[in-house]
């Protein structure tokens, strides 16, 4: 099973151009489709599930799953206030500080787009002398619209309605000493993992491996991997972010294994074989609990699936806010996923789920 050359450079070029299409939960079409294309292209299969997530594969009956998920964390506008500005609901667990002053996307059902951005009710720091001790909390921030408009009747002659999704801008950037920088790096450098491995692959080898991609669309509000993979399947390893920050070893550079987060521990010999794999591919690691995490991982396991879950993922900084990785990270993570195939690719007699 070969390595293309190149692939670091493809892996942000793939990162690059998947940051550009949105996709809070619940409105990741775009997203799916952008993803299915790349699939095409290389003459390998891609099919929706009805939930609106994506089977990327060509074996018939796969018995391992590669998942990682495409929506990202987002708002929704819940109030048309009186004086022209949105009141809105988060999507997932945005960090608001961070958001703070970030410029929006408005989508309406009609298909108008408009700009804005995301303040703190009462901005001015010349009128307010509390703006910087107020708590940014949905409650008390809105969006500032674009649009010259200074009530509800303008607002709602615009074609805005409430339930119209709000898409913060990525701010992608590539650094030449190795760093991007963007939002939603959780989990869209996950994914640009899995389409480069994929493509790495490419379709003669994926008629022969039993292994199918999967990319949820609702993981971050709890439900991506719930359903929508064959029932053939018998381990799932979770391509997510890894955890970099205070009381975890994880970093940049590396890919994280992670034997627990929030939902309880994942597979132990499936740990064990991630962990051996990445000390004999001499593959940059950590071993990491995540205290405040779950992943497509736990909603399977949690729907009931009889399967083995392991999870791994590149590092990220500051999650949830403006986070950040490193090409090598991406690098490590992609190579842990290609020796975890390979040995299934060396085993392919099925094996007897335990009961």
């Amino acid at each position: 099973m070969g390595r293309k050359s190149g692939g670091e450079n493809r892996m942000v070029s793939v990162l690059r151009e998947l940051q550009k299409v949105q996709g809070p939960s619940g409105f990741t079409d775009e997203a799916i489709a952008h993803v299915a294309e790349i699939a095409r292209k290389a003459g390998i299969r891609a099919e929706r599930t009805l939930k609106g997530g994506l089977l990327v594969g060509q074996h018939p009956q796969p018995r391992f799953l590669v998942a990682g998920h495409l929506d990202t964390l987002g708002a929704m506008v819940c109030q048309i206030n009186g004086d022209g500005t949105l009141a809105i609901t988060k999507i997932g667990g945005p960090l608001l500080p961070s958001f703070e002053g970030e410029y929006v996307t408005v989508h309406t059902m009609s298909g108008k787009l408009f700009r804005g951005t995301l303040l703190l009710n009462n901005p001015a720091a010349h009128v307010n002398r509390d703006a910087e001790k107020a708590e940014r909390k949905p409650e008390n921030m809105h969006i500032r619209l674009d649009a010259v408009v200074s009530s509800k009747k303008d607002v709602r002659d615009l074609g805005i309605e409430i339930g119209d999704f709000i898409c913060f801008d990525t701010r992608f950037e590539y650094v030449d000493t190795g760093f991007i920088k963007s939002r939603f790096l959780d989990d869209r450098a996950g994914c640009a993992v899995m389409i480069d491995t994929f493509l790495t692959l490419g379709r003669e080898t994926l008629e022969q491996l039993p292994v199918a991609f999967f990319f949820s669309n609702y993981e971050e509000v709890g439900h991506g991997a719930c359903a929508g993979f064959p029932e053939s399947i018998e381990e799932m390893l979770v391509v997510d972010m890894g955890v970099v920050g205070d009381r975890v070893d994880g970093d940049e550079l590396s890919v994280s294994i992670c034997p627990k987060d929030s939902s309880g521990p994942y597979d132990y010999q499936m740990r064990c074989e991630l962990v051996s794999l990445a000390k004999e591919g001499k593959i940059p690691h950590k071993i990491d609990v995540f205290p405040y995490y779950g992943s497509d991982g736990s909603a399977a396991l949690r729907a009931g699936r009889n399967i083995r879950v392991g999870l791994i993922g590149p590092g990220v900084s500051a999650s949830h806010g403006m986070e950040r990785t490193h090409e090598k990270g991406l690098v490590a993570t992609r190579d842990l996923v290609l020796a975890w195939l390979e040995a299934r690719q060396e085993s392919p007699q099925p094996r007897r789920k335990k009961r």
